[in-house]
């Protein structure tokens, strides 16, 4: 295969762009970037979805660094890592 992408870079996009790639980690995106430091708490509330549902995606995306958790105190705080993140989402809403 010719391209201008190393291997490496081809191989960790694909796999970010799996870890994205499901409504609600979609949604939990969106819900980072336009709220900005959220508990899973305020997640699955404002997703109407069961904890454990919403602590397994955030881990998916934890794993591949879209999200952080920050201690405070006995909760956990999600934010997204980068803005870019959010870049995608908007550009897949433009061309879908």
């Amino acid at each position: 295969m010719k391209t201008h992408f190393n291997v490496n870079f081809l191989e960790d996009s694909t796999e970010t762009l799996r870890a994205i790639a499901h409504p609600i980690r979609i949604a939990i995106i969106d819900l980072l970037y336009n709220n900005g430091q959220m508990t899973v708490t305020d997640i699955y509330q404002h997703l109407n979805i069961e904890q454990a549902i919403a602590s397994h995606h955030l881990r998916i995306l934890k794993g591949k660094d879209v999200v952080t958790a920050e201690r405070d105190g006995k909760n956990s705080l999600y934010s997204l890592t980068r803005a870019e993140f959010y870049e995608i989402i908007k550009t897949l809403k433009k061309v879908i």
